[in-house]
């Protein structure tokens, strides 16, 4: 098994003796000892106008995290494409793939979070043609090496050469977050990876995985497990006490999020939100626990064809990571030589 990181930094808020950088700054520290502790990538999600000091330029983090680093792949989950000009991301994400010698998986999704489309102005309802318009201008800028034009609903280009080359051919490999089967589907007939959220139960996973792996094999390719991530929550904990706070403190931020995303109505069909709301489900999808308690979910995902785990939480304690690394790990690295987590992209 292959296993990175999941999440973000937290800048807090307040007066002039409020030092906002520090967060991110331990988040930077732990990243950069997660890649000597042998962790193969870290996804850094994208999000707005929460309150919470959330990172909001996720590609400016990780092109620091590059500069810092010199292995671990840098990650986006997920850019929401749908908030983005799509050829200005292109530029920018091509500059973090040059700077960082290959290093970028592009991991993009359409978004779930009502605040944020409401904060930009923007419908949710456009969201998946946003998506995919700007999946099909950002592939062609990336693998474009004449001028092209672009005339489409949202976005209109006239004569462009997307510059600077990325380093990845034909281009850095996209991940797509997906949950309702027929986003699964368009994710396999792109030829992109897949990323799973953290939220959906054990049993969703192996749905997950199995659909994705049968409609990649139906048309004609070979499917590579280290082509899906898995996203888990994880905590080892101590004892049982520090276990059963932890989850506390789990579902308390799964509900504060819920309470944004949602839409007034009610009506926010997202595969991220229809997770069930009890201490039960939050525990089930989480990897909490002991290190046997957390090796036993580990065989489980490894049983339904997971290959690739994307770790989030733990308050970025770098303590928390050492366990994982030193306590859980071993008994689930390959003996083979250690190879890239992810998978060539497809043109």
């Amino acid at each position: 098994m292959r296993f990175g990181l999941f999440g973000a930094a937290q800048a807090q808020r307040g007066g002039p003796d409020v030092d906002s950088a520090a967060g991110f700054r331990d988040y930077i520290e732990y990243v950069i000892e997660a890649e000597a502790l042998g962790f193969d990538s870290s996804f850094i999600v994208e999000h707005h106008f929460t309150g919470f000091g959330q990172v909001s330029a996720s590609l400016n983090l990780l092109t620091w995290i590059g500069a810092r680093t010199s292995t671990i792949r840098l990650g986006t989950a997920v850019l929401v494409l749908p908030w983005h000009n799509p050829v200005l991301l292109a530029e920018q994400a091509a500059t973090l793939d040059l700077l960082s010698g290959g290093r970028l998986d592009f991991g993009i999704g359409k978004g779930y979070r009502y605040n944020e489309f409401a904060g930009f102005c923007i419908p949710m309802e456009e969201a998946e043609a946003r998506f995919e318009e700007s999946i099909d201008v950002i592939t062609q800028a990336w693998t474009s090496d004449t001028p092209f034009s672009h005339r489409g609903r949202f976005w209109q280009f006239e004569n462009i050469v997307v510059e600077p080359p990325t380093v990845q051919r034909p281009h850095p490999p996209f991940w797509q977050g997906a949950g309702h089967p027929g986003s699964i589907r368009r994710v396999a007939a792109r030829g992109h990876n897949l990323l799973i959220d953290q939220f959906c139960s054990l049993a969703e996973v192996g749905e997950r995985v199995a659909l994705f792996r049968t409609e990649t094999e139906a048309r004609g390719r070979r499917f590579d497990p280290r082509g899906v991530g898995v996203a888990r929550a994880f905590f080892v904990a101590h004892d049982a006490a520090e276990k059963a706070a932890a989850l506390d403190r789990r579902l308390a931020g799964q509900r504060r999020l819920a309470s944004i995303s949602q839409r007034p109505d009610g009506t926010n069909t997202a595969s991220i939100m229809a997770y069930s709301d009890t201490r039960e489900a939050s525990e089930e999808s989480a990897l909490y626990g002991s290190p046997d308690e957390i090796a036993r979910k580990l065989e489980t995902l490894r049983g339904m064809g997971v290959e690739y785990v994307l770790l989030n939480g733990g308050g970025t304690s770098r303590e928390n990571l050492r366990r994982f690394a030193r306590e859980v790990m071993p008994a689930f690295q390959d003996r083979a030589e250690h190879a890239p987590a992810c998978v060539a992209p497809h043109t």
